[in-house]
């Protein structure tokens, strides 16, 4: 029976490594996220199996708990999954993150006081800590997405040496267990202290940048996991573990580099703290804006021939993505040639633009990241560009005093006309002003992003 429970474990991390591929296209992401979600089954079946079939199987009383929390854990996904909103999506992704961290280091620190001695293994130690850090980390991750604790970044160097002794601490403890011993006071003491870390790490991080530290969160979970593979002994754990593990750190490094940012800069920069002064700021007093009507707009956008849309969160927080498909369609009906061009960064996590679309029924083949779309803008009449900040902001590209300068933008301003909806003139997460609101060609049209595309498809109706 063990080839097969082998066999069976390695079927399940084919699975998942069949499943995180399709993930990186949004045509096959529902495809890779059911395969995965089969792959989790497997591994648990052949789990509960090789448990009841050991020459030492599981007490009645263990299997009540086992089954019950099998049963919490199914239906809390399942409705959370549910009823979540998409907007709302970053959120869950950073709690269910916590929880795999949490369960880490649990099952770390049971495997300690089950060995019942003073020492420690390393991989015992590594995801007691690795694995408390993503689990507080990712509540106050949730936190600041969610509006609980201030998204504002904190640069204070208290703060900063406080995280130095709590990393000492680490340190000092993780000496202790390896060489001299400290038995249980000194593993829970551990635990504490990597919550702690995890807590204060997390913190002083702007909100804007949560994608980034939850992607981070992401891999340290699945070191966490694979750690505590190595302490039961389970080829299915190293291996889902190891393959998030090193997704998650791609990912961050990815989403770094779209931002022209290095981690350390995200992580210790206080980023976010304070809008900035200097460093693409425009005087807003001596350059106006253009402004807009509905009607105008929709005339405008009836009479062209491509048109270039560009998400970002404001249409998120304002649920827009099916006005923004309707009125798509109805431009698409009277000849236009509509592409949507995603920002790596835009939204609140790696793919939220995608996710939001794809739930509006947006064919896959409208969809362009950046390097696609780019050229594109030159020869497209019109960028409408739908609470997006930041990221077309043209400062990145000219501006050497920019906070934001040589990140990677959309070049929403090479565009023969640009249509910017937007609650109004207050900047990004960057804190400066868009130099793009303030060019020839950009028309500003104020208001609530659902409110006023769902006026652009009843004016575009009319035409």
């Amino acid at each position: 029976m063990t080839f097969v429970f082998e066999f069976l474990y390695l079927l399940a991390a084919v699975l998942f490594i069949v499943g995180l591929k399709f993930l990186s296209s949004p045509a096959r992401a529902r495809q890779g996220n059911t395969l995965a979600a089969v792959g989790m089954t497997v591994a648990t079946v052949t789990l509960l199996a090789s448990m009841l079939m050991s020459p030492e199987p599981v007490t009645p009383g263990n299997l009540r708990l086992i089954a019950i929390a099998i049963a919490v854990g199914a239906v809390a996904g399942a409705v959370g999954a549910r009823r979540v909103a998409m907007t709302d999506m970053p959120q869950m992704v950073a709690i269910l993150n916590g929880c795999g961290g949490g369960s880490a280091a649990l099952i770390s620190t049971a495997e300690f006081l089950h060995m019942s001695h003073a020492r420690a293994g390393a991989d015992t130690m590594f995801g007691c800590i690795i694995g408390s850090i993503s689990f507080s980390g990712s509540v106050v991750a949730f936190a600041k997405l969610q509006g609980l604790v201030s998204e504002k970044a904190i640069n204070s160097p208290v703060q900063k040496v406080v995280n130095a002794l709590l990393f000492a601490g680490l340190l000092g403890l993780v000496g202790m267990l390896a060489f001299s011993g400290g038995g249980a006071p000194a593993f829970y003491a551990l635990l504490g202290v990597s919550l702690a870390f995890g807590v204060l790490m997390v913190m002083p991080i702007g909100g804007a940048d949560m994608p980034v530290v939850i992607s981070l969160l992401n891999s340290f979970t699945g070191l966490a996991v694979a750690a505590t593979g190595f302490v039961l002994q389970n080829n299915a754990l190293i291996i889902s573990g190891t393959l998030v593990g090193a997704s998650g750190t791609l990912l961050t490094m990815l989403m770094c580099k779209a931002m022209n940012r290095s981690l350390a800069n995200v992580l210790f920069a206080g980023f976010g703290s304070a809008p900035t002064a200097t460093g693409g700021s425009i005087a807003g007093a001596t350059k106006s804006v253009r402004e807009v009507s509905v009607d105008d707009a929709a005339v405008l956008l009836a009479n062209i021939q491509s048109l270039i849309i560009v998400p970002g969160y404001g249409m998120a927080v304002a649920q827009a993505q099916h006005s923004v498909r309707e009125l798509a369609d109805l431009l698409a009906k009277k000849g236009v040639d509509v592409k949507y061009a995603i920002h790596p960064v835009a939204g609140r996590m790696p793919g939220h633009m995608n996710v939001l679309l794809a739930e509006a029924n947006v064919p896959y083949d409208q969809l362009f990241d950046l390097d696609q779309i780019n050229p594109d803008f030159e020869r497209a009449d019109v960028a409408l560009v739908i609470g997006a900040n930041d990221v077309v902001n043209p400062a990145a590209r000219s501006d050497k005093t920019s906070p934001i300068y040589g990140m990677p933008i959309l070049d929403a301003d090479k565009s023969r006309h640009v249509i910017v909806i937007k609650r109004s003139m207050n900047p990004g997460f960057a804190g400066i002003d868009n130099a793009l609101y303030y060019e020839p060609r950009t028309s500003m049209l104020f208001g609530d992003a659902k409110g006023a595309v769902s006026k652009l498809v009843e004016a575009v109706k009319t035409l």
